[in-house]
């Protein structure tokens, strides 16, 4: 019997063995060479060897592996930087002015219990500086300029920056996180609190580097389709170490790569913390990182060192202390940093080689080689870094900066662990930082309990060099405009196609709204606009017949021959391509829709994102990414398609929807939507086009939930309250036959529960007397919020009544809602009632049957709702008790 764990005489050792060598005896050479090698010159100058004969392999044109990984060093090493094409000692004034007014503001703050973060801009200051002051392209001079996602806890800096360009004032600086008043400074950049100034959120841990990938290729995609010219923007994602842990973070690093998206480039400042402690405590996160982005196919740039290891490096002509920088771990390297230089001494400068360069430094070199010496502090060594990645080509670029976290706060900020909590300064530790900076601050303007802002003056140099280089490079950063541009409304015959109804045909309203965006595809003037988004599901809702027409994007356009070429309906994929098909990434659909979403500002071109997914896999999965959408003002449609709990035979439990309305009905941008009928989608799509891109444009999005159940389609009733009813949430859809005989009930329904509802009328009239009108409820969330502000207006002496009040006024009998959702969807409205109210819904996971059995699994179906509405009547004594024994008898309904 063999042995599995012991390889047979036939198996290979490597993929190599398996490919025929036509010199045998060259091969072996080549390996006894580098035998030769280690014996002689030892195993690091083997590597080394073979590292430099793969580089210039590479460099010669030839296709090799990458290597996923190099030494703890600089990319670019000194000798190699380019020269600085600005004035450094005016850049390090003005760096520190923005940090002196970044700490006094958040501590200034602090007296109020407010809170901030310091030690994120500290670390990160040169970061940004040099960017602002040399590669951040303005939207004045250079088309849509630069798309910049800056660090949400970094925000303190950026808004020190924008201080002194004179954009913000002192009373505007000292409101820093005091929203409530309307015109304080949000903690985070938040686009909707201060749309002027904030174009993404970006605090969410993960989302802003997703975000980041799918602006960059959307920005390709308006190129690409002719809309807007934007080869000169770059996307530029600060990041920090720790949040690169969030799996959005790397979702679409291969994205990136295979769509050759140089405009983008990624700066993880990596300060090796995290804001409990170390991010990689017993390894190297910055190895780690440069191993992940090398192996998705990133250029990456290392710049960790700064001027004061360039010397220590050149002695090091054995290797070893690039060897020692590569196996200290980051926690041990943040305690270098917090030591003194006999501890350093010892602990680092190990052996007989490390020990001889560091008995050439002095305790003040040391000292500063691992309290301050990164490269994220030094601003020839920042510019070499993003000068090579705005250089390169063919691939994005990510630069792994080093830095110290809490730099020039002093000894108790600078790389402790506690650090990213602690939100002020003392002044001794002013007095101190003041020092550091070399700033003219006096001792009498630190004699008080509030540290003072620090500003130069408006005709000051370090003032006029920074609107200088802003001016040259394109206008002020960070900055969001809108420029009005409202899109022409689209013809209304695609509508009166659906409000004419489908006569006898069965259509699901998924296919109904389908049919509708693409016959607005095919509008002339609004028709380009329009960007559907599918994760993979496009057949699944119908959508296949887009694929020749409107075509599939693609930056590689088609390099192979359909399968189903010969097809009508065949798979096309284009260049010019108007369809985005993600594959299966709800996230990255998302991050998709966003960019689309927010083109009328990034690009000042609005666009008409549709972005369609399966059941509960928007909301649910993404919807920390739809509050940013809220955040960033985005417009555009979104559609939870096959909807409901009971309308998805088969799929089950994570499939059956009945809670997505609840969720989306948390985000007060959403406005929700669940028609029943093809012309309620008609009037709904019309009006959310006039609202999101007419003449007053609304900082909205409309969420419609949609069926895959076929059903009979209606022509729009005539009169113009079905309309205004269809729009603010709800109208008499089909009054009882017998309206002035017998017992009443009324019956909201929505969605597909319209069909259970209006089988349930008959039900009523004809075996009980029960006469029952029958209302389609299009938007249970819009009647609540149209409450809620009537609420508002009464506490304010206004008279107002809420709409569903007004609707319900003079109706008889109980109120009893249904739904394929769980009852408190519908039970949102139910304060505002005024008689009996009871609702029917799908509360529970779901299961898999048919969709009879799973409405009378879930008590929704025609039966139950005639149960439950019999229930009613007779708790009013409007029928006998014995009739709700009866029906349940009859239906076999077991409660």
């Amino acid at each position: 019997m063999t042995d599995p764990a012991r390889p047979t005489e036939f198996s290979a050792t490597s993929e190599l063995d398996q490919l025929p060598d036509r010199d045998a005896e060259e091969t072996a050479e080549w390996q006894a060479s580098l035998d030769a090698v280690v014996r002689n010159a030892g195993p690091e100058r083997a590597v080394y060897l073979l590292r430099r004969v793969h580089e210039y392999a590479a460099r010669s044109g030839m296709t090799l592996p990458g290597l996923l990984s190099s030494d703890y060093i600089n990319t670019i090493p000194a000798a190699s930087q380019p020269a600085f094409p600005g004035d450094i000692a005016m850049e390090s004034r003005i760096t520190a002015l923005n940090r002196w007014n970044a700490a006094a503001m958040v501590t200034r703050g602090s007296r109020l219990g407010l809170g901030g973060h310091i030690s994120t801009y500290a670390s990160a200051a040169w970061l940004y500086e040099i960017g602002f002051n040399h590669f951040f392209k303005g939207k004045e001079g250079y088309g849509s300029g630069d798309q910049l996602y800056l660090q949400g806890h970094a925000s303190p800096g950026i808004y020190a920056r924008v201080f002194l360009e004179g954009r913000l004032s002192e009373e505007q600086l000292d409101a820093f996180r005091r929203e409530a008043g309307g015109h304080g400074l949000p903690s985070y950049p938040h686009p909707r609190r201060l749309p002027w100034l904030w174009e993404f959120p970006t605090v969410s841990m993960g989302l802003g580097p997703l975000a980041a990938i799918y602006q960059a290729r959307f920005n390709r995609y308006l190129h690409a389709r002719g809309i807007k010219d934007t080869s000169a923007s770059r996307v530029w994602a600060f990041l920090g170490d720790g949040e690169m842990d969030e799996p959005e973070s790397m979702a679409a690093l291969a994205l990136a790569a295979r769509e050759s998206l140089d405009n983008l480039t990624f700066v993880v400042n990596c300060n090796l913390q995290r804001l409990d402690g170390p991010v990689r405590s017993n390894s190297k996160i910055v190895q780690e990182l440069e191993a992940r982005f090398r192996g998705a196919g990133w250029n990456v740039v290392k710049s960790l060192w700064g001027e004061a290891w360039d010397p220590v490096l050149r002695q090091d002509t054995s290797g070893e202390l690039v060897h020692r920088l590569g196996e200290v771990p980051d926690a041990q390297m943040q305690t270098y940093a917090a030591r003194d230089a006999a501890y350093i001494r010892k602990h680092f400068f190990t052996g007989d080689a490390l020990s001889g360069i560091a008995a050439g430094l002095s305790d003040t070199q040391l000292v500063e080689m691992f309290e301050n010496s990164r490269g994220g502090h030094e601003p020839l060594k920042v510019y070499a870094a993003y000068r090579a990645a705005v250089e390169h080509r063919g691939v994005p670029t990510v630069v792994l900066i080093q830095t110290v976290k809490g730099h020039t706060l002093g000894p108790d900020f600078e790389s402790r662990n506690a650090n990213h909590q602690m939100k002020k300064l003392t002044m001794a530790q002013f007095r101190r930082m003041r020092d550091v900076l070399e700033l003219p601050i006096p001792d009498s303007a630190l004699s008080g309990d509030l540290v003072p802002y620090w500003h130069p003056g408006e005709d000051a140099p370090e003032v006029q060099y920074l609107r200088d280089r802003r001016s040259a490079l394109g206008g002020p950063a960070p900055v969001r405009k809108v420029v009005a541009k409202p899109l022409n409304q689209p013809p209304s015959r695609p509508f009166e196609a659906l409000q004419k109804g489908f006569g006898k045909q069965e259509v699901a309203t998924t296919m109904a709204l389908v049919r509708l965006v693409r016959d607005l595809m095919r509008d002339k003037d609004s028709g380009q606009r329009w960007v559907p988004i599918i994760p993979d599901e496009a057949r699944t809702f119908g959508m296949e017949s887009l694929f020749p027409t409107a075509g599939i994007y693609s930056p590689d356009g088609q390099t192979y021959e359909p399968v189903d070429a010969d097809q009508l309906l065949y798979y096309r994929e284009a260049k010019n391509g108007q369809l985005i098909d993600e594959g299966i990434t709800e996230a990255g659909s998302m991050a998709e829709f966003t960019a689309a979403a927010t083109s009328y500002a990034t690009h000042g071109e609005p666009m008409i994102p549709f972005y369609i997914f399966y059941a509960m896999f928007g909301f649910q999965r993404t919807g920390d990414q739809f509050w940013a959408l809220a955040d960033q003002l985005g417009r555009g449609f979104v559609i939870g398609a096959t909807a409901g709990r009971t309308t998805m035979t088969g799929e089950g439990l994570q499939h059956a929807d009945g809670h997505s309305h609840l969720l989306a009905s948390t985000n007060p941008a959403a406005v929700s939507y669940d028609p029943a009928f093809a012309y309620e989608i008609a009037v709904i799509v019309r009006e959310g086009l006039r609202r999101m891109y007419g003449e007053q444009p609304e900082d909205v999005f409309y969420y419609l939930t949609v069926y895959n159940e076929p059903k009979r389609q209606p022509a729009m009733p005539p009169g113009p309250s079905v309309e205004e009813g269809v729009l603010r949430g709800m109208y008499r859809f089909r009054q009882a036959d017998s309206p002035d005989a017998g017992p009443r009930i009324q019956l909201l329904a929505s969605g597909t529960a319209i069909h259970w509802a209006l089988e349930a009328q008959e039900l009523l009239a004809s075996q009980w007397g029960v006469h029952a009108d029958v209302w389609s409820v299009t938007s249970w969330t819009e009647l609540r919020r149209d409450a809620l502000s009537a609420d508002r207006a009464r506490l304010r002496g206004e008279e107002r009544t809420p709409y569903v009040t007004s609707a319900l006024s003079g109706a008889q009998g109980p109120v009893l809602a249904v739904s394929d959702w769980m009852r408190q969807v519908p039970d949102q409205i139910s304060q505002w009632v005024e008689q009996d109210y009871s609702s029917l819904g799908t509360d529970g996971f779901g299961l898999s049957d048919t969709r009879d059995a799973v409405r009378r699994y879930f008590r929704v179906d025609a039966e139950s709702i005639v149960v439950a509405a019999l229930d009613r009547l007779a708790k009013a004594g409007a029928v006998h008790p014995e009739a709700v024994a009866q029906a349940r008898e009859r239906y076999r309904w077991q409660g």
